[in-house]
């Protein structure tokens, strides 16, 4: 399963392009960047729509042979300068570190192909073009991956963010000589006010559907998906998942406050 099938399509929102500024920051200033926020709020999509990875990933992580489509994930990797990591769970130290380096040359080598540099011979003397690993799911390093981590950002200079639940950076912060390192902190938020609005009304439209705010049957359905899913982006998406199903087997075309609390009523998503 994708990311946009547990999600849906993504959405600029206000908070990734927060996101995205931070994350040019790190990039630029050469920091490492913490960002954190609760489960479902688009961390992660955010991340990875930024080091454009849906593009990259394929090929930096199957690393085949070079085909001439290849040329479009080159200019994406080469104008993000940015790759993208998830340790697995209980991630064994040697793959977390053979897996970053891996990925941060492979991503070198294709920014070099975008320059038409391919015949740069890289060796450890020569600076690898990519400025920013992105590591996902930090809660799961252990403490000789974030001395790791430490290490590659001292050696290379590359600007590194970690994404994470809150309290990530009280973590983070009995480990001094990493803390110190810390430049910027970026707290993910939940959708809430015109936001969560905006978005509102795209999943309306995807049910063929026009939300009108000054109609009090909307009005009401609004107020309910507010309170049950707190603006949590993947938790919005599931919901009109099952908000669609209800339409279609009962055969209505108006969203009620009967409709939304039948499709909370399937979701296992806690006490609201």
């Amino acid at each position: 399963m994708t990311g946009g099938e547990r999600t849906g399509a993504f959405i600029a929102t206000k908070e990734h392009r927060r996101f995205s500024e931070f994350a040019d920051a790190v990039r630029k200033h050469r920091y490492i960047g913490l960002c954190f926020g609760a489960a479902g709020v688009g961390k992660t999509l955010s991340a990875r729509r930024y080091a454009k990875w849906d593009v990259a990933e394929p090929l930096l992580v199957e690393w085949g042979p070079r085909q001439p489509s290849d040329a479009k994930v080159y200019a994406a990797v080469a104008g993000t300068r940015t790759v993208f990591y998830t340790p697995t769970v209980c991630c064994p130290f040697r793959e977390l570190r053979d897996g970053i380096d891996t990925l941060v040359t492979r991503a070198g080598v294709c920014i070099d192909a975008h320059l038409h540099r391919e015949d740069l011979i890289r060796t450890g003397f020569t600076p690898n073009p990519a400025e920013l690993l992105i590591v996902d799911e930090a809660e799961r390093l252990s403490t000789p991956a974030l001395e790791h981590l430490r290490d590659v950002f001292d050696r290379t200079g590359i600007g590194v963010i970690l994404i994470g639940m809150p309290g990530i950076e009280k973590r983070l912060a009995r480990y001094p000589q990493l803390y110190s390192r810390v430049g910027f902190a970026h707290h993910y938020r939940p959708l809430k006010g015109d936001e969560l609005a905006f978005v509102l009304t795209r999943h309306w439209r995807q049910l063929g559907l026009a939300l009108d705010e000054a109609d009090f049957t909307d009005a009401q359905a609004m107020a309910s998906i507010a309170r049950i899913t707190g603006g949590n982006f993947r938790l919005l998406h599931r919901l009109f998942v099952q908000i669609g199903r209800i339409l279609k087997i009962n055969g209505l075309s108006v969203i009620t406050d009967d409709v939304v609390e039948a499709a909370r009523s399937t979701l296992v998503i806690g006490a609201t």
